[in-house]
């Protein structure tokens, strides 16, 4: 220690070519998760809502096929159950349009617009006054 005694008492060094950092800057240096890329991605993906996937009894699949097929080439309005590519769950969405066909083999609906909608993922049918 006695060899830095004669450094104590020097004033600090302030360069003249770059400007002091400011107390906030310094301390973002040492955030601990600002090493962590994504981290606050992640966060917000956890805390993001899906709903669950809604089973229907047999009663209400019938009920869906016989509003289905009654509803070939005239207006049909649609509630789907759309799942989520990164979680599980999904959401619920409206689907309104002219029923153009059914396709039993792959067991999808085709709507005038061109989409196509799964079967299964149907959660409610009802003939609609568009078509």
């Amino acid at each position: 220690m006695r060899d830095y005694q004669d450094m104590l008492d020097m004033p600090r060094h302030v360069s003249r070519r770059h400007p002091q950092m400011s107390f906030s800057a310094r301390a973002a240096q040492f955030s601990p998760f600002a090493a962590l890329t994504g981290y606050e991605d992640v966060i917000a993906e956890t805390g993001r809502h899906t709903d669950s996937r809604i089973y229907l009894s047999d009663d209400e699949k019938l009920s869906i096929n016989n509003a289905i097929k009654d509803s070939v080439g005239k207006g049909i309005s649609l509630v789907c159950f759309v799942p989520d590519e990164r979680k599980d769950g999904g959401s619920y969405e409206k689907a309104e349009g002219t029923l153009r066909r059914i396709d039993p083999e792959s067991g999808v609906l085709v709507l005038d617009d061109g989409r196509r909608i799964r079967i299964d993922d149907i959660v409610s049918a009802k003939k609609s006054c568009r078509g």
